[in-house]
């Protein structure tokens, strides 16, 4: 019973965010980009994928040791006022929505979880079910149903080496179009590391192999993605783990 009254509340937001951007009629789910069901149908949509990846261990294994240190770099940016809203863009497998989520309510604030594959959402229920502050949204990143400036904060982790460039620019375009302006993007990816890093080798034919839109990261700056017709600023760009990750921090303009 309590699901089927969260389903329904659920519903009834979405109909007042399109109603809200001009849409009318029922709200109608996101279909699965063919780039995401070609690419990465093994790590996102098989059933058989939570098994394996949700594994805390798998995660930081995955980056080298480093999952802590960049999930810790975005919770010491996210320091909000009292009953904000944040929005995370795309399901992270591991601890890092339960952990933001987390730093959000000390304040009082609720977080936005938005993800194109609704068995990524049903994942998350389930796995952050003790979150009472997190709301989930079937969306596609990049075009989302939120109005202009909803968010106080937005967060896009991990996501954007995933994308073909023209969906990757899109999706940036949009996490600051429904930031509000003084707010907040924070975009955590990969990077090109620097010419001495021992796994710069390494790191170029798995990402040739299993990830093919990462290497757009490795030799175009993040900056160079951000759209002309929003205003924002560069607040800092750090780099971890010799340069083979990024962490750019905007703040949406007047």
């Amino acid at each position: 019973m309590n699901s089927d009254r969260s389903s329904l509340a659920e519903k009834q937001e979405i109909i007042a965010i399109e109603a809200a951007r001009g849409h009318h009629g029922p709200h109608q789910p996101p279909s699965i980009p063919t780039y995401l069901q070609d690419t990465y149908w093994w790590a996102y949509l098989h059933e058989k994928s939570f098994w394996f990846f949700e594994r805390e261990w798998v995660v930081n294994l995955i980056l080298w040791g480093n999952m802590r240190r960049l999930t810790e770099g975005v919770l010491a940016d996210t320091q909000l006022s009292p009953r904000s809203r944040a929005l995370q863009v795309a399901c992270v497998y591991g601890k890092f929505t339960g952990l933001l989520a987390d730093r959000l309510n000390q304040s009082g604030s609720k977080l936005d979880l938005v993800d194109v594959a609704s068995i990524q959402l049903e994942n998350a229920r389930r796995k952050l079910a003790r979150h009472r502050n997190i709301s989930f949204r079937h969306q596609d990143s990049s075009s989302l149903a939120y109005p202009d400036a909803t968010f106080d904060q937005t967060v896009v982790f991990f996501l954007l080496h995933e994308q073909p460039e023209n969906v990757r620019r899109q999706t940036i375009s949009e996490a600051l179009r429904v930031t509000r302006p003084g707010g907040k993007i924070i975009f955590v990816d990969y990077h090109k590391p620097s010419a001495w890093h021992p796994l710069r080798l390494v790191m170029k034919p798995i990402l040739h192999w299993l990830e093919p839109f990462a290497m757009d990261l490795w030799n175009t700056p993040l900056a160079a993605y951000l759209p002309t017709d929003i205003p924002c600023k560069e607040v800092s760009l750090d780099y971890t783990f010799g340069g083979l990750y990024q962490k750019l921090v905007l703040v949406r303009q007047p």
